[in-house]
C-alpha cells in the first residue's frame, strides 16, 4: 500500500504505511532493519513532516475527523493542533467501526468497514433487523479511509447499518488485490458489493429485504451495475455515477484519458465489452427504486447520462428520483448540496421501505 517516510538521522526513519486498509506508523532502524510501531488512535495518515524527534501529521481515526497532530516520536504522546471539523455531538452516539473480511468470488476475500446502527437514545423494535447501506467508493482504484465519516454516522444514528467496501482493486491491500480490478471493472467491484451484503445478511446482522447500494462517480457505476446485472439490492442511490462507459471513455478529462484501458480493455477493440458493462444499455433490468444526484456542470459524467436512466425507469413505472444541483460539477462541494443529498436520500429510503422516522 501507499507509504510516507522521513529520515530522522543516518540510522532512523519515521514511516507511515497502509496495511490491510489501516494506516500504521513506526520507527525503522536502518542499520538493523528493526521496526518499532508507534501506537496511537490514528488509523489514517495522509501527510507527515518531521523536526528532530517530533512529527507533524495529518491524521484521523474512527472517532476523530482529520486533524493536524504533533507527535512525540519517543513517547508516542500527541497533541491535536487543529481539527478539520468542529462538531458538538457526543462520542457516545458514534457507531463503532470494525474492519471486516468476507468471502467473495473465486475463493478470495474482500474487505470493508462495518458500522452497525447506534444511537443510545433510541431502540429498534424487538426482533427487527436494520436496513443496510453498502457504500462503494470512487476512484475506482482508491479506497475508503478507516476514519470518521459524519455522513456514515448520519445513517447509523438513524437506524441504518453501513458497510463501506474496499472492493478488489482498492489501494491498501497489496498489489495482487489491486490487480483484481484489471480488465474486471464492472464485475469484481459488483461481486464484492453483492457478497458484502450477502455476508451481513447471512450473519444475521441486517435485513435482506432492505439492502441499499450507494456510491459516487465510480461508486455510482458500481451502483448502477449492481442494480442492472444482479438481483440482490432492494434500492440504490447514485451520486454523479457513470452509466455509459463508452461515453465516459470518449469524453472524460485528460488525467483519466487511458484509465479504462487498464480497467476494461483497449478501445475500440473491446468496444462490445464497454457496452456490455454499461448499465445504460441494460436499464430495463433495473427494477428497484433508485435516487440519482447530479451536478449541472459535470463534465466527467454529463447530466444527460443520469437523466436518461431516471427517465427510462419512470417510463416503466419503477420509482426514480432525479435531483440536479445547479453549479455543481463532478464531486459535490457546496455545503447545501452535501446536506441536501443526505436529507433527500434518507427521506427516499424511509419512503421506499415504509420506515416511520423517529421524532427529531
Amino acid at each position: 500500500g501507499k507509504s510516507f517516510y522521513r529520515f530522522l538521522d543516518l540510522n532512523r526513519v519515521f514511516a507511515a504505511y497502509n496495511q490491510n486498509g489501516t494506516w500504521h506508523m513506526g520507527l525503522i532502524d536502518t542499520s538493523t532493519g528493526e521496526h518499532n510501531e508507534i501506537l496511537t488512535e490514528f488509523t489514517f495518515v495522509n501527510h507527515l513532516e518531521t523536526m528532530s524527534d517530533t512529527a507533524y501529521i495529518v491524521a484521523a481515526s474512527p472517532t476523530r475527523s482529520r486533524a493536524l497532530v504533533k507527535l512525540d516520536l519517543n513517547s508516542s504522546a500527541y497533541e491535536i493542533l487543529e481539527s478539520s471539523v468542529e462538531y458538538s455531538i457526543s462520542d457516545e452516539i458514534l457507531s463503532p467501526s470494525a474492519g471486516i473480511a468476507y468471502p467473495t468470488e473465486n475463493g478470495v476475500q474482500a474487505y470493508g468497514f462495518y458500522h452497525p446502527p447506534h444511537n443510545p437514545e433510541f431502540e429498534a423494535p424487538a426482533g427487527e433487523l436494520p436496513p443496510l447501506i453498502v457504500s462503494a467508493h470512487g476512484g475506482p482504484t482508491g479506497s475508503t479511509k478507516h476514519a470518521l465519516d459524519m455522513g456514515v454516522q448520519y445513517y447509523t444514528s438513524r437506524g441504518f447499518a453501513v458497510l463501506e467496501i474496499n472492493y478488489g482493486g482498492s489501494a491498501g491491500y497489496g498489489r495482487e488485490y489491486r490487480n483484481r480490478l484489471c480488465g474486471q471493472w464492472g464485475t469484481v467491484d459488483v461481486d464484492d458489493a453483492v457478497n458484502g451484503a450477502r455476508y451481513l445478511v447471512n450473519e444475521g446482522l441486517v435485513d435482506r429485504d432492505r439492502t441499499i447500494v450507494r456510491g459516487g462517480s465510480a461508486g455510482g457505476f458500481t451502483t448502477f451495475a449492481a442494480l442492472a446485472f444482479r438481483d440482490v439490492f432492494c434500492a440504490g442511490s447514485s451520486l454523479y455515477g457513470i452509466s455509459d462507459l463508452e461515453c465516459w471513455h470518449m469524453e472524460t478529462h485528460k488525467f483519466e484519458s487511458h484509465y479504462c484501458e487498464t480497467l476494461i480493455g483497449p478501445y475500440p477493440a473491446q468496444r462490445e465489452l464497454y457496452r456490455e458493462r454499461s448499465a445504460v444499455n441494460k436499464v430495463d433490468e433495473i427494477n428497484v427504486p433508485l435516487i440519482i444526484f447530479q451536478g449541472s456542470e459535470d463534465r466527467v459524467v454529463p447530466p444527460n447520462q443520469s437523466q436518461f436512466v431516471a427517465n427510462a425507469l419512470r417510463k416503466r413505472g419503477v420509482p426514480a428520483v432525479y435531483i440536479e444541483f445547479p453549479g455543481e460539477a463532478h464531486g459535490f462541494r457546496m455545503f447545501n448540496t452535501v446536506v441536501g443529498v443526505l436529507e433527500a436520500e434518507l427521506e427516499f429510503f424511509q419512503s421506499t421501505f415504509g420506515i416511520d422516522p423517529a421524532e427529531k
